[in-house]
């Protein structure tokens, strides 16, 4: 069974730094792409970090310069390493992966990050 395993989210201060970690296990074709979004408390889902599978990344405009994504095409996994937090980068973080080949979206089950003094 497809899945995609999310690590890393908790409590944090301003201007602290956190780590997401994310697996993807079950999945048969290569993943062209992994990546997080998040979601805050009435806002829409939005992208923050994607990662492709050539090595390409794109950022959401309010981190860039402040989160740096990385993965490990052999091993399917994504890390997000998040610096220079602010209250307003609290959300659910969702890992997300995408397999061209099938045309599929997987999502994980989301990680919290709270950034409050």
């Amino acid at each position: 069974q497809a899945q995609l395993v999310e690590s890393g989210g908790g409590l944090v201060q301003p201007g602290g730094s956190l780590r997401l970690s994310c697996e993807a296990s079950g999945i048969i074709y290569s993943i062209n792409a992994m990546g997080w979004y998040r979601q805050a408390p009435g806002k829409q889902r939005e992208l923050v970090a994607h990662l492709s599978s050539d090595g390409s990344s794109k950022y959401a405009d309010s981190v860039e310069g402040r989160f740096t994504i990385s993965g490990d095409n052999a091993k399917n996994t994504v890390t997000l390493e998040m610096n220079s937090l602010k209250p307003e980068d609290t959300a659910v973080y969702y890992c997300h992966a995408v397999v061209m080949t099938t045309k599929v979206d997987y999502w994980g089950e989301g990680t919290l990050v709270t950034v409050s003094s």
